[in-house]
């Protein structure tokens, strides 16, 4: 009934519960939104520093394996200059080569007697055996009193290269089969010998290390190392069941040569392990050899549901204190909810309006950049046409000598018409938002230095003056080929713009972290007028209608800045003075010049 207050107050009441329902919905959503985040962005951080607690570990044990494998090449490289072992293989007697070799290797071999753990870091540098090849990369026999290590007949038949040795240190891994030895595998070091006479190679010393650093009996809760050889994994820190499941693993992915660089996440006899393989001895005549390891993740596992758990319960303590709150507001939210629902009909409006707007404009936009790009891009193919037209009729013997200074005049416009075709295919993809940079450390004090020289080769250079001044090695951030351009406008403009007997001013310096680059000149300064369009596209004042050019260069100069996160300005221009300025920010971080030094 019109007018009834008993249907106002439940029409009031039914619109207040709606209100309160969706209030809960939208909390319980954001709650819920925010405890999956949360969930994610914490058991996130946890598998992060877990990643950096291997890749720390890994980089320690690496580093180790590098010093130690560095320390071995550098005894091995002293031990085949020895002039006793050289005496005996270039005199041809090799009945005194093990000996001879045996007070030479004193130092070097392990022996029972000594006082070093099989664990100590020193003792990975004694040699458990040693044997000779010949010139041809055969195995020079020994006798049983030379001492020389023990081998059974297999892992001597291991040792001989199949092809003379190289002029380079071979690296192999040994199956070991004697009782006696410490590890499953033996690390060989194979050096060529060679003669002081004439600089052939006469021989080569093999030398076998210890490699149990690579195969660690104990690993409690860390990396897990070993070694993969001839299709057999020598692994003793896991368990039977996760060693041949760990050896499934890398059958399965084709080899061990074909292992992703990033490694894989496998499941090892129900424990999830992160997986890695490396070739221990690439570019070596011996069959190879690859470090496998796995680090374990169960403990990463437990982490993450510990987190989960943690986030859950306190996502359900908010969602429980946001209901309480939501029924409390949603009784003042209904008073003035009418009026809100005016203003938000109001406020979609226009923006939707403000959106269509910006759409339009920014596919005007697209079409403009896509245009410019697709019509530079047709015109290098006619332009090089042309080209190559114009110097075939060049060569052509029957024209005339004022006709051949013609053609080689327009095929000097075909040049400059190819180089502004590739700066407005620049601007094109800078206009897209396509150019994509990559900063790194840039000497600029070299572009600077190669801009000069360039600046010398000018047919007017002669006609002015150039004088630089700037320290060596100043870096900046950005992308070289880039910088390279920006410098080389800057000067080019300064150099068409100045006067007979001129003067060209360059200097560079660092101040408050960031690197300035000042470019002078004298000539004709630029009005006010002019200094308010300098930077546009095609802008050309009234003083450059006889300098060539198309007006291109200051834009391209200031736009590839501003996507370093620098800048172009004209410092000043009176007085016969007209001097610009480019910023870039500093690198600290040396990098080489691709100069060269």
């Amino acid at each position: 009934m019109k007018g009834d207050p008993t249907g106002a107050r439940f029409g009031k009441a039914g619109y207040r519960l709606r209100v309160l329902i969706t209030m809960k919905l939208v909390v319980t959503t954001l709650t819920v939104i925010a405890i999956v985040l949360a969930e994610r962005t914490l058991t996130s951080r946890v598998e992060e520093r877990l990643q950096q607690s291997y890749l720390g570990e890994l980089s320690t044990v690496q580093r180790s394996q590098e010093l130690r494998q560095a320390a071995l090449l550098e005894r091995v490289r002293t031990l085949v200059k020895r002039a006793r072992i050289h005496a005996a293989i270039e005199d041809d007697a090799l009945d005194l080569l093990y000996p001879s070799a045996k007070d030479e290797l004193r130092d070097l071999m392990a022996r029972d007697s000594d006082a070093l753990s099989a664990h100590h870091p020193a003792y990975s540098l004694r040699a458990q055996f040693y044997r000779f090849l010949d010139r041809y990369g055969r195995l020079i026999p020994v006798a049983p009193t030379d001492r020389a290590g023990t081998l059974s007949r297999e892992e001597e038949e291991s040792l001989p290269l199949p092809a003379p040795p190289r002029p380079v240190v071979e690296i192999g891994y040994v199956n070991r089969t004697t009782e006696n030895a410490l590890s499953p595998v033996s690390e060989i070091i194979t050096a060529p010998i060679v003669s002081f006479e004439n600089g052939d190679i006469i021989a080569a010393l093999v030398l076998g290390f210890e490699t149990s650093s690579l195969i660690p009996a104990v690993a409690e809760g860390g990396l897990r190392r070993g070694v993969w050889l001839d299709g057999r994994l020598h692994m003793t820190a896991v368990s039977e069941a996760q060693r041949e499941a760990l050896s499934d693993a890398i059958r399965q992915g084709a080899g061990p040569e074909n292992f992703p660089e990033s490694g894989v996440r496998r499941n090892l006899a129900g424990e999830p392990h992160l997986i890695f393989v490396k070739q221990l001895n690439p570019n070596s005549a011996y069959p190879p050899a690859y470090d496998v390891i796995a680090y374990p993740l169960a403990a990463l596992a437990a982490q993450k549901s510990r987190v989960r758990w943690q986030v859950i319960g306190i996502g359900c303590l908010v969602l429980g204190a946001g209901l309480a709150l939501s029924h409390a507001l949603s009784r003042r939210l209904t008073r003035p909810v009418e009026q809100l629902a005016d203003d938000s009909d109001r406020n979609r409006i226009q923006r939707e309006k403000a959106e269509a707007e910006l759409q339009s404009t920014h596919a005007e936009l697209q079409r403009a950049a896509r245009f410019s790009a697709d019509a530079s891009h047709q015109l290098k193919t006619p332009v090089a046409v042309l080209r190559a037209g114009l110097e075939q009729l060049r060569s052509n013997g029957e024209i005339s000598p004022d006709t051949i200074d013609e053609i080689g005049t327009l095929i000097h416009q075909t040049y400059r018409l190819s180089s502004v075709i590739e700066d407005l295919l620049l601007l094109s993809r800078m206009d897209a938002g396509r150019l994509e940079l990559t900063f790194r450390p840039v000497d600029v004090s070299r572009i600077l230095d190669a801009a000069v020289d360039d600046f010398s080769a000018q047919p007017d250079a002669d006609t002015m003056v150039l004088s630089s001044r700037y320290p060596p090695a100043l870096m900046v951030s950005g992308e070289q080929k880039y910088i390279s351009l920006i410098v080389g406008n800057l000067i080019d403009n300064a150099r068409k713009y100045n006067r007979p007997g001129g003067r060209i001013d360059v200097s560079a310096w660092e101040q408050d972290g960031a690197t300035r680059i000042r470019i002078g000149n004298n000539g004709h300064t630029i009005d006010g007028e002019g200094q308010r369009h300098i930077f546009e596209r095609f802008h050309r004042a009234s003083m450059g209608e006889n300098v060539p050019g198309y007006g291109l260069g200051l834009n391209l100069a200031r736009e590839l800045a501003r996507l370093h996160h620098g800048d172009v300005i004209l410092l000043q221009s009176q007085d016969d003075w007209t001097e610009f300025e480019v910023r870039f920010r500093t690198s600290h971080t040396p990098h080489p010049s691709p100069f060269g030094a």
